[in-house]
């Protein structure tokens, strides 16, 4: 995994991107209108908007990504980053690319002050569940947490 970069996304990630998140929704069973999904990926880029958009790279070929945003709290003075969708592509996984994307938000969370990186998973996710059972503690209703 030496040669995994973890950067930003970019407007010329597009065409490598749209695979991945295609792949994604169809991993999860779910069909989003293609407004959706230019909406979103707009809102990357849309300063005015709390979405950050970031991908990992192996030999210049955006193989994953991990889609956060930062979630104020009545409860807090500082936002925890929640981490909405995180994807490796098949042909990359079991090389630790998935904790190199977690580990990588966890310091961009920690960096701006807040306490955790958090996220959610399904039940059937049993895959993932093995990784963030070894990066993060499991909370209440499957939400995974990084708390710092």
């Amino acid at each position: 995994m030496s040669s995994a970069v973890f950067r930003s996304i970019r407007e010329s990630d597009r065409e490598q991107w749209n695979p991945l998140w295609s792949g994604y929704l169809e991993f999860y069973k779910v069909d989003i209108p293609p407004e959706q999904t230019e909406l979103s990926w707009r809102r990357f880029f849309d300063d005015s908007f709390n979405l950050q958009g970031y991908v990992v790279e192996v030999e210049g070929e955006v193989v994953g990504f991990a889609h956060c945003s930062f979630t104020n709290s009545t409860w807090l003075d500082q936002p925890d980053l929640y981490l909405e969708d995180l994807f490796v592509s098949p042909e990359y996984r079991r090389r630790g690319l998935g904790e190199f994307l977690i580990e990588n938000c966890a310091e961009i969370a920690k960096a701006s002050g807040s306490r955790r990186l958090y996220w959610q998973t399904q039940r059937s996710n049993e895959s993932a569940q093995k990784l963030y059972n070894k990066v993060a503690t499991l909370g209440e209703n499957i939400i995974f947490e990084k708390v710092f």
